[in-house]
């Protein structure tokens, strides 16, 4: 191995086995993320400066809403890796389907997860949907993060091949040294991501105007995952892989677009009082 490589740091994709049951870093990691943005989403809501007044749920319904996005973040999390980048393998092997704990989660497929359930949660508790989504949007860098980690403890969505001091030779993808993709994601997506979310609420009170914080996180998510797109392995056979652009970088398109239209609009309304 080349002297520049840093060492792979292996370690067991299981956290504890207590016989048959074994609990995997995976799970942990996506347990962590979703706690930590609950916690995260309870100090928001109890923030009225934040809001400029009442905050528009309470801490009761903040905590309702965590059994719904979590829902959301798994099941659309497992469909859309499924339907966006697997189709055919897991048409051919549908019992794998629900194997969560194998790897193979698509953020997209979870963004849209969540979306429907900050939509009905909503609409059943009489919430504004813009003001619950920047709630959920600035509290999902910590999903993002600890789901990276464990995508790099899981040697999974590797980066393409380099010779970057920092390269690695990641088990399973072959013997040459690749970019550390993963924790580039979790640095950009989980970090930088929520610093810049945080500046925008209690700097210049974002959640004011319904929608800012979660145009701001599509439009900064998708700029960060398609400027990684390109450390990162393509997947292989995918129809999208198409002269330089990626199936993340496609999708990520208009969650920009999107992100953008929001913030627009929100600036054309008036902040809550």
């Amino acid at each position: 191995m080349d002297l520049l490589v840093i060492p792979y740091p292996l370690i067991d994709p299981v956290a504890l086995a207590i016989g048959p049951v074994s609990i995997r870093w995976y799970g942990l990691a996506y347990m962590a993320g979703i706690l930590l943005g609950w916690l995260y989403a309870r100090r928001l809501v109890s923030r009225p400066d934040l809001w400029g007044g009442k905050s528009p749920l309470t801490i009761s319904q903040a905590d309702d809403f965590l059994l719904w996005i979590t829902l959301g973040i798994v099941v659309g999390g497992r469909v859309g890796f499924v339907l966006f980048y697997e189709p055919s393998y897991f048409w051919a092997n549908p019992i794998e389907i629900p194997a969560v704990w194998n790897g193979g989660m698509s953020f997209h497929g979870g963004l849209l997860g969540v979306a429907l359930a900050v939509y009905l949660f909503a609409r059943a508790n009489g919430i504004n949907a813009l003001s619950l989504g920047d709630i959920a949007s600035a509290a999902t860098p910590f999903g993002l993060f600890f789901g990276r980690i464990a995508n790099f403890i899981n040697s999974e969505v590797v980066g393409r091949v380099s010779d970057v001091p920092w390269a690695m030779v990641f088990p399973g993808a072959g013997p040459e040294p690749r970019h550390p993709s993963q924790l580039y994601e979790a640095t950009l997506e989980g970090l930088v991501l929520f610093i810049i979310l945080r500046i925008a609420t209690h700097r210049y009170k974002a959640l004011t105007r319904p929608g800012t914080v979660f145009g701001l996180f599509l439009v900064f998510y998708g700029i960060f995952r398609s400027l990684v797109e390109f450390v990162r392995e393509p997947h292989a056979g995918h129809p999208m892989d198409v002269d330089g652009l990626t199936p993340g970088i496609v999708y990520s398109v208009p969650m920009i677009l999107i992100g953008a239209w929001l913030i627009w609009r929100a600036r054309r309304r008036p902040a809550l009082a």
